[in-house]
């Protein structure tokens, strides 16, 4: 019973760390491809530039853990207004393949500038030294980072949904998704909110890359590596559906950690199993049609 309850627990709480890190690095998705209809395949782009931003932060001028991750997302919600007026203002109106090829592209670029910049290899870092201590829980001992992940990962959750529930900027931006041109009949300025937007779940998927990268190293390879899993959580969240990415990104964290553990030579793939399984099941989502 003891070796049954040790795993279980282990699963559950890495699991769930897991899975809040995929939700910070999915849920601006959610919001470019599921609110604002942009298919945005260089999100994963603006994860990894966070995550090395904030590893050259703190390597270099010795900049808090913390602090580090917050100045990350800044640096790349700031940089991503200008690409996004470069870039994407031209691709809102634009087909979906034409979005596709171009944002692909973009993951190219991205992919080959860090390899020449910072090399091939994953670039060394490490925690501060108070959350890679073990942190006694009672029933086990787990690292002090898995639990500070999910603590912040439940702030952050709270956060977004007063957000995008409880305040004017949500309700405007769903009324511009719903119907752009009336929105801007409205006196809604539709372009500086989807600037605005775009920044933020940029600025989110730098925070989950720099937060992270202790459980998603960062390489080069990075963009196109985890932008599967992203795309996964914002499947089977549905369309836009930012309370329930939270949900799903948990279970997919779980789903994952449980396979590795379970079966260490197969495990990697059960993910993607499960997911064709569920997207048979329910092609629209888990939570398609209930309230976001």
């Amino acid at each position: 019973m003891e070796p049954f309850f040790a795993g279980a627990s282990f699963i559950a709480l890495y699991g769930i760390s897991y899975g809040i890190v995929l939700f910070m690095l999915s849920v601006g998705l959610v919001l470019t491809l599921g609110l604002m209809r942009v298919v945005n395949l260089a999100h994963a782009a603006f994860a990894a530039i966070g995550g090395y931003v904030a590893v050259g932060l703190m390597n270099t001028l010795g900049m808090p853990f913390v602090a580090a991750a917050l100045a990350s997302a800044l640096l790349v919600g700031v940089g991503s207004l200008l690409i996004e007026r470069l870039v994407y203002t031209s691709l809102y109106q634009a087909s979906e393949l034409d979005q596709v090829l171009m944002t692909i592209g973009l993951m190219f670029l991205t992919t080959a500038s860090l390899n020449l910049v910072f090399g091939p290899d994953v670039v060394p870092a490490r925690l501060p030294a108070w959350l890679m201590q073990g942190l006694d829980l009672g029933f086990r001992k787990v690292q002090t980072y898995r639990v500070f992940v999910i603590a912040l990962g439940l702030a952050l959750i709270t956060l977004l949904w007063l957000l995008f529930e409880r305040t004017q900027f949500g309700a405007r931006l769903r009324a511009a998704v719903d119907n752009r041109s009336m929105a801007a009949a409205t006196g809604i300025d539709v372009r500086r909110l989807y600037s605005l937007a775009f920044a933020l779940g940029s600025a989110l998927a730098a925070f989950g890359g720099a937060i992270g990268f202790a459980m998603l190293p960062l390489e080069p390879l990075y963009p196109f590596k985890y932008l599967t899993l992203m795309l996964i959580v914002v499947s089977l969240a549905g369309m836009g559906n930012l309370r329930a990415s939270a949900g799903v990104a948990v279970l997919v964290g779980v789903v994952d950690t449980a396979a590795r553990y379970l079966l260490p030579v197969a495990g990697a793939f059960v993910v993607y199993g499960v997911f064709v399984v569920l997207t048979l099941w329910r092609p629209n989502g888990l939570f398609a049609g209930r309230v976001r």
